[in-house]
């Protein structure tokens, strides 16, 4: 998988949006450890200067006179499969760490005591200055926290941890009415078509949406037909309820929108697209207005249980929140 899949298959489970924090650094003298997980990209501002010294966007440690090295605990805000992360260097440039490595624990501790086991998520990997690393994982354990190695110090802009919530669904849930789309409760995005001006992940954060760049937006569409996305349900369940959420989008939001869904049992990712063409419509095309909650429950048909919704947008434009309310199937 390359990186530039798991940054778009999977979430962001170092996001503070989730309840991710940064809990523990051995040293954040030149940049406060907390804004190594901030979601807005980083920014490089000429001549600004706080008593510490220049002011950088990430978690910067002063320069080290000793043996040893510098690291950071993350702690997410729900256990997690890692897919890929991205350490991410950008505008540190004679101040970047040479190598670093991550660790990942279990852990009910917002820093995990001297007798916790780490296991190794990522070697000892070179970086490069001003410059995005985004690592595939292999490792397919649930993990509740993170340790970020730098070698042997220095500053790193953004730390990304692309997975999936890992959560834990028993008998007691399936009388339970849920959003199974919710990032917390395992939903992720599969693919888009096009998310030129926002990304597919944003339709299953938490909460309202802040603004126009917190939902899925696609470019101005110039050729006929109309805009789609794949995502995927934290769990096999039954839709009672749909909320689509244009919340900021007033001169660009969709006209209509309509949901196909179905049970997949087989193929991949790659061929879901090809596959959702031809699945049975969930909520037939529905009128949408600008900035504004829709809900939808009488229009929903009775499928049964499904796993996958392909969303169509007429014919572009964006959409704040996508809610996909319903009981799983356990």
């Amino acid at each position: 998988m390359t990186g530039a899949d798991f940054s778009r298959r999977f979430v962001n489970l170092a996001s503070p949006r989730l309840g991710a924090r940064v809990t523990f650094a051995t040293d954040d003298f030149f940049a406060d450890k907390a804004r190594l997980i901030k979601p807005e990209e980083p920014v490089f501002i000429p001549g600004k200067y706080d008593d510490n010294g220049k002011w950088m966007d990430g978690w910067e440690s002063r320069r080290k006179r000793g043996v040893g090295y510098d690291h950071c605990i993350v702690r997410l805000g729900h256990a997690g499969i890692i897919h890929g992360v991205d350490i991410d260097t950008r505008h540190f440039t004679g101040n970047y760490p040479p190598a670093a490595s991550i660790d990942v624990c279990v852990s009910d501790e917002d820093v995990p005591g001297t007798g916790t086991a780490w296991t190794e998520l990522v070697p000892p990997t070179d970086l490069q200055g001003n410059s995005q690393h985004l690592l595939p994982v292999a490792n397919t354990g649930a993990w509740t926290h993170l340790r970020l190695n730098i070698f042997p110090d220095g500053g790193v802009a953004r730390l990304r941890v692309y997975g999936t919530v890992d959560k834990s669904w028993t008998a007691a849930d399936a009388g339970q009415t849920v959003d199974l789309l919710a990032m917390e409760n395992g939903g992720r995005p599969v693919v888009a078509n096009n998310e030129h001006f926002g990304i597919l992940s944003n339709i299953m954060l938490p909460g309202k949406g802040l603004n126009m760049g917190d939902g899925w937006e696609t470019r101005r569409r110039r050729e006929p037909g109309n805009d789609w996305a794949i995502v995927a349900l934290g769990h096999t369940g039954t839709i009672e309820q749909v909320l689509v959420d244009t919340a900021f989008f007033k001169g660009n939001y969709p006209s209509h929108v309509s949901l196909q869904a179905a049970l997949v049992d087989g193929g991949t990712d790659t061929s879901l697209p090809v596959q959702s063409q031809f699945w049975a419509e969930l909520l037939p095309r529905q009128p949408l207005k600008a900035d504004a909650e829709h809900t939808f429950a009488k229009e929903l048909v009775d499928l049964g249980p499904i796993s996958h919704v392909r969303v169509n947008i007429f014919p572009d434009g964006g959409i704040s929140r996508l809610r996909l309310f319903g009981k799983p199937v356990i």
